[in-house]
C-alpha cells in the first residue's frame, strides 16, 4: 500500500536529539531553537521568528497579540483546518467566514470585501497547498478597514507572493511542522512576527505572560506575570529534529516538486478532456509541492476514486469539510460558501512525500486515469 504521507528522515534527527539530551538542556529556548529559529529568520529574510510547539498554538499567539476581545469580528475561509477559527474564536471572536475562489480553495478578496466592516479586527487568510492568497488585495481591504493580517501558513513554508516568502506579509504569520508538511518536527510550529513594535510582547506572550526572555538578557532584575499568555515553547528535542529538516530543505522540496510536476504532467490530458480539474498556480505565487489535489465532478465520482485507489494500493484522501457548514457553526450567521462547499465534496489529495518518487507518482497518476477512461 503507498501510503498517504512518509514523513522523512535526514538522518541527523537522531543524533541532534541526543546532543540535546547529553546537554541536558531539554526545555525551550536552548541551542536548538535558536539555529532554528536562526534559520527561519534568514529563510524568510525578514521579521522575528518563534518556534511553538504548533500552528495552532502560533495562531493562538497572534490572536492575543492581535488584542481580539469578545464581539470583535475575525474574517476567515470556510474551506479550512478547524485552527484558523479556533484561534480567534476562543478569545471571543465572531467568526465570519469567507467563501474560496471558484477554481481554487484559496479565500477570494471579493467574499471577504462583503464580509468587512467597522467591527472586524484581523482577516486570516489560509495559503492553501501552499499557494498564495492574492495578499495584495487582501492587504487594501485591511488597510481600509484598520484590520491587522495573521497568515494561516502552515502549508506555505519554502513558498512565496510575488517574491516574498509566505508568513512575511501581514503582520503575523504562522508556520506547521506537522508530520504531513514539507518540513517536520513530528508537532511543532512558529510564530513569525514581522512588526518592531509588537516583538517584545510576541516574547512575552509565548512565556506564559512574563517578561522572562528580558529577564535572561539582563534587561530587568526579575521576572514576573506582565500580560495574558500562555506556554507556548517547544523542547529542545523538537528543536533537535527540526534543525536537521531546515538544514536539508532545498534536497525535501526538490524530490517533492519532481513527484508533483510528474503527477501534472500524466493528469493534464485528463483535465483537457474535462474528466477532473487541476490544481491552478497564478502568476503571483510559487508552488512548494505541499499537496497534490484534484477535483471531481461530484462527490459520487470522489468516493468511487478514492474505492479504486485503494483497491489498487494507493492510500488517497479528502480534505477539510467546510467550517461554515459545521455542527459547530452551522446555526450562526452569515452568507453561505458555496466554492468550499464544492471543494469539501470533490476534492482529492494524493499521495506526496519526500521519498515518493517519480516512479510512482506515475503508477499512481496512471491509476487515476484508469478509473476515469475505463
Amino acid at each position: 500500500m503507498t501510503p498517504f504521507n512518509k514523513p522523512y528522515l535526514t538522518g541527523r534527527e537522531a543524533p541532534n536529539i541526543a546532543e540535546a539530551l547529553a546537554a541536558r538542556k531539554l526545555s525551550g529556548d536552548g541551542p536548538f531553537t535558536k539555529r532554528c529559529q536562526a534559520m527561519l529568520e534568514g529563510l524568510l529574510g525578514s521579521g522575528r521568528t518563534f518556534l511553538t510547539t504548533s500552528c495552532t498554538d502560533a495562531l493562538e499567539a497572534a490572536a492575543l497579540l492581535c488584542e481580539i476581545e469578545p464581539g470583535d469580528e475575525v474574517i476567515v475561509p470556510s474551506y479550512t483546518f478547524v485552527s484558523t477559527a479556533n484561534a480567534f474564536a476562543l478569545r471571543g471572536a465572531i467568526i465570519r467566514f469567507a467563501d474560496s475562489y471558484a477554481n481554487h480553495p484559496n479565500m477570494d478578496p471579493a467574499s471577504v470585501a462583503a464580509l468587512i466592516g467597522p467591527q472586524t479586527k484581523a482577516i486570516v487568510p489560509v495559503h492553501y497547498a501552499g499557494v498564495a492568497c492574492d495578499m495584495d488585495a487582501l492587504a487594501e481591504l485591511a488597510e481600509h478597514n484598520s484590520a491587522q493580517i495573521v497568515e494561516d501558513a502552515a502549508q506555505g513554508i519554502a513558498s512565496s507572493y510575488k517574491g516574498r516568502p509566505l508568513g512575511t506579509l501581514g503582520d503575523y504569520g504562522a508556520f506547521s511542522f506537522h508530520e504531513t508538511k514539507n518540513i517536520i518536527a513530528g508537532e511543532g510550529g512558529a510564530l513569525h512576527v514581522n512588526r518592531a513594535d509588537r516583538v517584545r510582547q510576541a516574547e512575552i506572550v509565548r512565556e506564559k505572560g512574563t517578561d522572562r526572555s528580558a529577564f535572561f538578557r539582563g534587561e530587568v532584575d526579575k521576572y514576573g506575570w506582565v500580560s495574558l499568555g500562555s506556554s507556548y515553547l517547544p523542547s529542545e528535542m523538537i528543536a533537535a529534529f527540526l534543525l536537521a529538516q531546515l538544514e536539508d530543505i532545498d534536497a525535501i522540496q526538490a524530490r517533492r516538486l519532481a513527484a508533483w510536476y510528474r503527477y501534472a504532467a500524466i493528469l493534464e490530458p485528463l483535465a483537457q478532456e474535462g474528466a477532473i480539474e487541476l490544481p491552478t498556480i497564478p502568476a503571483y505565487a510559487t508552488n512548494n509541492a505541499h499537496m497534490f489535489f484534484l477535483l471531481c465532478p461530484d462527490l459520487e465520482t470522489r468516493t468511487a476514486l478514492l474505492e479504486h485507489l485503494k483497491a489498487d494500493g494507493i492510500y488517497a484522501a479528502f480534505h477539510y469539510q467546510a467550517l461554515r457548514s459545521s455542527p459547530f457553526f452551522a446555526d450562526q450567521a452569515g452568507p453561505d460558501t458555496p466554492h468550499a462547499d464544492r471543494f469539501s465534496h470533490t476534492l482529492v489529495r494524493l499521495p506526496l512525500f519526500a521519498e515518493l518518487g517519480e516512479d510512482e507518482a506515475e503508477r499512481i497518476a496512471h491509476s487515476v486515469v484508469h478509473f476515469f477512461k475505463r
